[in-house]
């Protein structure tokens, strides 16, 4: 359940308590004539069903309340109410299974930003990275997989690609080239580095790696598996579920093949970078289809869902 906190202008205030009033899924509603004051209006309060939210909000932004005033949506982690238990009853579908595409578009339109945080974490991922595969040790690259921040762009991309926002797109690719491209180049210096200080060396990249060789040699389970993680990765962000996006983040070997194109090109082992850059794009471009579809299907779920309860169906 959300608990929407809204602003409304006078002339906009009796459309908004209306409408609310008129949801099945809303409840605990509660309208606050003159209160607000930046901007000044009223403020109408309620609960809503998460298989209904996605309805109300954009209900709301088509009477122009976005423009004149304001909305904000917070989770409600605890609700004893039977008439929130009603509210549940009549809303059609599951609350686990809703998605609210607002929440969606504001989770991942935070994760396109180019920040200095976004940066450091995956350089230092695929540095990590860069010393398993050298090693050949499993942990470390699996360190790395939760490390690396770049399902965050990538489920922003799938997001912005299915609602067309060229701006977010543009954003979202921007931060993947950029964030691989100095994430390599900073992992071919460490790799330097650490071979001028004698801990490792050429010889370890060229010798049996039974452990970690996968990342570089790409096949037709690389992309059965980006799609797999695709598909969870988005579930978990949809339906809340964010326990099961650690899984998916040691799924997919995205910062580990960048990180062995990065330590490969160091070493002049080139048959080995394009594998690794293979595997990289292989795994990018799987999760980004399957999270496509998993978001269509549930755009498509829902819009049905909706029809059949004579109802409006939201986006």
């Amino acid at each position: 359940m959300l608990h929407l906190r809204v602003i409304a202008p006078p002339d906009q205030s009796p459309a908004v308590a209306d409408l609310l009033a008129a949801e099945p899924g809303v409840t605990h509603l509660v309208v606050l004539p003159g209160v607000a004051r930046q901007p000044k209006g009223d403020l109408i309060q309620c609960d809503v069903v998460r298989e209904s939210a996605d309805r109300v909000l954009d209900g709301l932004q088509r009477i122009g309340v976005d423009a004149s005033g304001g909305i904000a949506a917070a989770d409600v982690e605890l609700t004893i109410s039977t008439a929130a238990d009603r509210a549940a009853e009549k809303a059609p579908g599951s609350g686990a299974d809703a998605v609210v595409w607002d929440e969606i578009a504001a989770k991942t339109g935070e994760q396109t930003e180019l920040s200095a945080t976004y940066l450091v974490l995956i350089i230092v991922a695929t540095m990590i990275a860069g010393i398993g595969v050298l090693l050949d040790q499993p942990i470390l690259i699996v360190g790395a997989m939760v490390v690396g921040p770049e399902f965050g762009p990538l489920a922003a991309l799938c997001v912005a690609l299915l609602r067309r926002r060229l701006r977010v797109i543009r954003r979202s690719v921007q931060a993947l080239t950029v964030g691989f491209l100095a994430a390599m180049a900073a992992t071919v210096l460490s790799t330097w580095a650490l071979t001028a200080a004698g801990l490792v060396n050429k010889e370890m990249l060229l010798a049996e790696r039974p452990l970690t060789d996968f990342i570089w040699r790409p096949d037709a389970l690389s992309w059965v598996v980006g799609l797999l993680a695709g598909v969870a990765g988005m579930l978990s962000l949809t339906s809340k579920k964010s326990g099961s996006l650690v899984g998916v983040l040691i799924s997919v070997t995205t910062v580990p093949a960048a990180a062995n194109v990065a330590v490969a090109s160091a070493y002049g082992v080139w048959d080995e970078a394009a594998g690794s850059a293979l595997q990289l794009v292989i795994n990018l471009c799987a999760i980004v289809v399957a999270g496509l579809l998993t978001l269509a299907v549930q755009q498509l779920w829902w819009w049905n869902l909706a029809r059949r309860s004579h109802r409006p169906a939201a986006g």
